[in-house]
């Protein structure tokens, strides 16, 4: 199993279990798939794009659960990154936890396999 993991506002993440479906963030609609991130990669996403954001979620993937509909691609310094061309129900999830910042307002992480 890969586990890929997206990070989320906690307000986005409840109206998508509400519905059932998660469409993305606004940045994911923008540019036409939801970001996910790999255990190397959270870490330095969470830096780059939530940067002392709080009320944040961790949700862990199974990648092969997306099927073809997901695709590597690169990004960041040619590294390759999950991309979803799609909606998913929120309860493909296998986890989903608090992402919350230090006291020096750097996300604290938690262990980043199943």
């Amino acid at each position: 199993m890969t586990l890929i993991f997206k990070i989320v506002p906690k307000t986005l993440w409840q109206e998508a279990v509400e519905v059932g479906l998660f469409k993305g963030a606004p940045i994911d609609l923008t540019d036409g798939y939801i970001h996910f991130s790999t255990a190397e990669q959270a870490r330095e996403t969470a830096s780059k794009h939530f940067t002392g954001m709080s009320d944040l979620l961790l949700a862990a993937f199974d990648a092969e659960a997306f099927g073809e509909d997901l695709k590597w691609e690169p990004s960041r310094g040619g590294a390759l990154f999950p991309h979803l061309y799609a909606s998913f129900a929120p309860g493909l999830a296998l986890w989903v936890k608090e992402l919350p910042l230090d006291d020096n307002g750097v996300h604290v992480f938690p262990e980043l396999t199943q």
